[in-house]
């Protein structure tokens, strides 16, 4: 099996456990990597961790959050691009893991592991486990799940692996676009996923390659405290309904059978996060606005 360059790109805001991220893409077994960072961070903070790692490629970014989150990745050089979040932390085996997955067969576009979810302690908090063994998906049927079942079972970008040729094919401005719904402000990671896979197929390794921190003191995407778009994490899976009709995922049968489970979260959301009620509108306008016996 040949070793391909793997891109471990990490934006990064956060400073706090910079360094355990850091030292966990420097300490994997897979040795054909480049690690580069694009610091966002306000101090000078993360620029002197990196300073203590020889061969580390830092660069300093005036862009923020998705917008770093694409500087980054689109910087990678490798065959392979794995992405990893400025607070969380990577399995020694996982870069090894996920190349062995993405070599295995040309159509698989993107590795994802099973992950655990980590305090600021440090301590395991949660077990996230799609599947219980390892195999492909192909590219429609994670679509449809996600849309369908209104969940994102890949997990975060920590999560993942993917090629770069792929990357290279889809404009920066449409990676977090699906059909007529731009997905940057809540769901980007899940339309990414969707569009790095497509007309292939998705890999799942059971094996817990990575550690998504949440901790809700930290400026972060998970944090509601922290991201004012926090509630289009939930309201972009109604619009995801509707532009997995457009493009022919599923059908008009299967967004209609949608509509109560659309009404009982809207309700149950509705008052916390304002966008609830506008995607569920546009969920309804888009219905009455089909022809008849449309499929």
């Amino acid at each position: 099996m040949s070793h391909p360059k793997v891109s471990i790109v990490i934006p990064s805001y956060k400073a706090i456990h910079f360094e355990a991220c850091l030292r966990s893409a420097i300490g994997q077994t897979y040795l054909n990597t480049e690690i580069l960072v694009s610091d966002n961070c306000p101090t000078d903070d993360i620029r002197d961790i990196c300073a203590r790692f020889p061969g580390v490629i830092y660069q300093r970014n005036s862009v923020i959050r998705e917008d770093n989150v694409l500087s980054s990745l689109y910087s990678g050089k490798g065959v392979y691009i794995k992405p990893l979040f400025d607070d969380d932390i990577l399995h020694p085996f996982c870069v090894e893991r996920m190349v062995a997955a993405l070599q295995m067969d040309e159509r698989h576009q993107l590795a994802f592991s099973a992950t655990q979810v980590i305090n600021s302690d440090n301590e395991r908090t949660e077990t996230r486990r799609p599947y219980e063994a390892s195999g492909n998906i192909a590219a429609r049927d994670m679509h449809r799940s996600m849309a369908l079942g209104m969940r994102n079972f890949v997990g975060e970008f920590t999560s993942i692996m993917f090629r770069r040729e792929t990357l290279w094919k889809i404009a920066p401005n449409q990676l977090f676009r699906i059909g007529s719904h731009d997905f940057t402000k809540g769901l980007a990671d899940l339309a990414a996923y969707i569009n790095l896979a497509r007309g292939g197929n998705a890999f799942y390794i059971d094996e817990e390659l990575s550690y998504f921190r949440h901790d809700q003191r930290l400026q972060s995407n998970s944090n509601p405290n922290a991201n004012p778009n926090f509630g289009n994490c939930f309201s972009d899976y109604i619009d995801l309904l509707v532009v997995s009709h457009e493009e022919g995922i599923i059908s008009r049968a299967e967004l209609l059978s949608m509509d109560q489970q659309v009404a009982v979260i809207t309700v149950q959301l509705g008052n916390v996060f304002p966008q609830m009620a506008r995607s569920r509108q546009r969920y309804l306008d888009y219905i009455a606005a089909l022809p008849a016996g449309a499929a």
